[in-house]
């Protein structure tokens, strides 16, 4: 048998218990909504990462893409160049080269441009 001391005979009132009791489970409660929370958010933000991801793999596709074609017409033309008999006809491919690679730069650029502002990096293609 234990000595009793001042606070030997103390017991705590089951009123206090139960408000002990309650506490304990509402802190659970907001712990685990806090946590169901957190764990939403993170689930966004992974959703959001790779769409992010996706789009940037899909522009780096299109430059590279576009890259391809550009040096392609320029070996073309340097070709075509080479085969020029005079002055003349030099200047009139210099002339349609610089036209359609404008032409080609003005597309590449409002294609990226769209491709940009659109949601999930780009994906799903407008009707235009």
């Amino acid at each position: 048998m234990m000595p009793k001391g001042p606070l030997g005979s103390f017991e705590i009132p089951s009123e206090m218990r139960n408000v002990a009791e309650q506490s304990v489970v509402q802190a659970r409660q907001a712990f685990d909504g806090f946590m169901s929370a957190a764990q939403k958010a993170v689930a966004k933000l992974e959703e959001q990462t790779t769409a992010v991801q996706a789009g940037a793999k899909g522009a780096g596709e299109k430059l590279m893409g576009y890259a391809e074609r550009n040096i392609t017409a320029s070996f073309d033309f340097a070709q075509r160049l080479a085969r020029a008999k005079d002055l003349q006809e030099m200047m009139k491919l210099q002339q349609e080269f610089v036209n359609s690679q404008m032409q080609a730069l003005r597309e590449q650029a409002k294609d990226l441009g769209q491709t940009a502002t659109k949601p999930e990096g780009g994906r799903g293609k407008s009707a235009t």
